[in-house]
């Protein structure tokens, strides 16, 4: 299937790497125009914005945990662009440890990024979708969220909660043609778990039907497909990109 995304515009959060890196990529080469949000910048999206200089991205720095923050975004964003088609919430962090052990202050970022700052960015996403009659919202969460992982209760109630939002925020948008879903990737092999010792990493892989971690471009794939006009009787859905997890 091929897409043609020339007349929409499409925020990606943590847009420039990882997940995000590869979906922001597929709706540019598929003629979206691209806004791809980070907290820090930094090397990695100053290399990005130079590799794809000659297609329409713009990178916008802040924290979508902050909601004046979130707020200013698309105020600036509203005078640059007249409409918003796609919302990608892919910014996404972790910071493992057993409960006991957890410190609350790891608790709470994990919580604030992952989860309330995909209710920040969608909220004011729906003001500008509802105008128009249209809009795509994917999260991206994960089956640790389903699943729960040892190590992760913060991460997998931050994922579970992006779930419920979804499957509620769907319901309240449907008659609007705006779609909600979720994309659950397993592993993929990002920076996200770039720490993973390697005795991990293996014993992860053996739990994978696949027997292998997945690519980011082998999620940007289905986030096309629900961003894309064909997909428009898809609401409220969970899809799992696993392996077989």
């Amino acid at each position: 299937m091929k897409f043609d995304f020339s007349d929409y515009t499409v925020i990606v959060t943590g847009g420039t790497r990882g997940i995000g890196k590869a979906a922001s990529e597929a709706f540019l080469k598929n003629g979206a125009k691209v806004v791809a949000t980070c907290v820090n910048g930094g090397k990695s999206a100053d290399e990005f914005k130079a590799a794809w200089s000659n297609y329409p991205l713009e990178i916008f720095k802040f924290d979508v945990a902050d909601y004046a923050a979130v707020e200013k975004f698309y105020a600036e964003f509203d005078q640059k662009y007249p409409s918003l088609q796609v919302l990608v919430n892919c910014a996404g962090i972790r910071k493992d440890a057993i409960t006991g052990m957890m410190n609350p202050n790891d608790w709470n970022k994990v919580i604030s990024t992952n989860l309330t700052g995909t209710f920040n960015m969608s909220k004011f996403a729906l003001m500008r979708m509802m105008s128009s009659k249209f809009g795509r919202i994917i999260s991206i969460t994960s089956p640790s969220g389903r699943i729960g992982f040892a190590g992760q209760c913060n991460y997998a109630a931050a994922k579970a909660g992006q779930v419920a939002f979804s499957k509620s925020l769907s319901k309240e948008t449907a008659k609007r043609s705006i779609t909600v879903n979720c994309i659950s990737p397993g592993f993929i092999d990002t920076d996200l778990i770039a720490d993973l010792s390697e005795e991990l990493r293996n014993e992860y892989k053996s739990q994978v039907p696949a027997k292998r971690f997945g690519k980011p471009e082998e999620v940007a794939s289905p986030i096309l497909f629900l961003a894309s006009r064909e997909a428009s009787y898809i609401t409220g859905a969970v899809l799992e990109v696993t392996g077989g997890l």
